[in-house]
């Protein structure tokens, strides 16, 4: 590890020369590179920098060890045991510096949540997760705009498609692709019986156009009404939209706006995502073969969480985590289980990268 880090030191001293070379500056899109590169390995430099004069400074004191005044040592030791502590501390963000950056963490996410096995109960639950998803984003500062949405007479969803746009979207709420099963008696179980029901939650990523070209004569495009709740008709010009993917037979439907054309839009978010998201399925699965272990396997017909109610839990699976906050956790604090699943993800990958090796028992 400290040899890389001496390498990225050398190659941040030569970008600092370049920087300051004339003939560099006059050059813009030269400079620029040069420049997007020193920022993005600034941070390695500055902490390993850190970590070099905490170094210098435990053997500074290990030498005031050796002096015969008592209290000089007795002070030399407590700075020691302070400074080993930050030596450990940098030595880990060292690290997780030295990973690879995922370059899709801070982009915007297509979020589609969909009611599974259990009826009505699962739509439900499906709101339920819709809602506690929302609540996170606004936390955060995200902003979510519905896509498409059908929901159900009682308050639930049987699917229901939300853009989340913000700063850091797709780090966080990549790992929340899977099967969710909540553990609770319906409101309409009169037996007062415990009930499980499922629902699943795809995280894809917005798509850009240069992430995917959709060919015009690739798509068919149909429009018809757009129906409410029993299928009563709720708008009387054709402003509903399905858009059928031929190749692939992937079908997006959306009717929530008025104007035909801002259904069509949203349509072909949507689709291109999930056109997206099928090409970057067939990469994941060429590195998860080469994968010791995962955070999951990113399949949708993995359960990863259960929501159990009478005893106010939830526990994900992959990491064995079980937290008895479930009321605050609907309420969108989902901070401590994301943080959880990131930081597992980190030491799998630091063993991966050869950077952590754990001691064998």
């Amino acid at each position: 590890m400290f040899d890389r880090l001496d390498g990225i030191e050398k190659r941040y001293r030569e970008l600092e020369a370049l920087l300051s070379d004339p003939k560099i500056i006059a050059d813009r899109e030269r400079y620029q590179s040069i420049l997007k590169e020193h920022l993005q390995i600034a941070p390695i430099v500055e902490t390993y920098r850190l970590y070099r004069k905490v170094k210098e400074e435990i053997e500074a004191n290990r030498e005031l060890l050796m002096e015969e005044d008592k209290e000089l040592k007795e002070l030399a030791k407590a700075e020691i045991e302070s400074l080993e502590e930050k030596r450990r501390d940098l030595e880990e963000r060292l690290r997780l510096l030295l990973l690879p950056k995922d370059p899709d963490d801070e982009k915007n996410v297509v979020l589609e949540i969909r009611a599974g096995t259990g009826g009505e109960e699962a739509a439900l639950f499906a709101a339920d997760l819709f809602r506690m998803y929302t609540r996170y984003a606004l936390k955060r500062g995200w902003k979510v705009e519905i896509l498409s949405q059908h929901p159900t007479g009682i308050g639930g969803f049987k699917e229901v498609i939300a853009l989340v746009e913000g700063k850091g979207a797709y780090g966080r709420l990549k790992y929340e692709s899977g099967v969710h099963r909540v553990q609770r008696v319906p409101e309409t179980e009169a037996q007062g019986r415990i009930h499980t029901s499922t629902a699943t939650v795809a995280v894809l990523l917005e798509a850009e156009e240069v992430d995917v070209e959709i060919n015009p004569e690739d798509i068919r495009v149909d429009v018809f009404r757009s129906s409410g709740h029993g299928g009563q008709s709720v708008n009387t010009t054709d402003s509903a939209v399905r858009i059928t993917h031929i190749p692939t037979g992937i079908v997006v439907t959306c009717q929530d706006e008025r104007s035909q054309h801002r259904n069509k839009a949203k349509a072909m978010k949507v689709l291109a995502a999930r056109l997206l998201d099928m090409k970057r399925e067939e990469q994941r699965r060429e590195i998860a073969q080469k994968r010791k272990s995962q955070v999951g396997t990113g399949e949708r017909s993995e359960r990863i969480r259960t929501y159990n109610f009478p005893q106010g839990r939830v526990t994900d699976h992959r990491i064995n985590l079980t937290l008895y906050k479930l009321d605050e956790i609907l309420e969108g604090e989902l901070d401590e289980i994301i943080d959880a699943l990131i930081a597992y993800r980190q030491r799998e990958a630091l063993k991966e990268e050869g950077l952590l090796v754990e001691a064998r028992s």
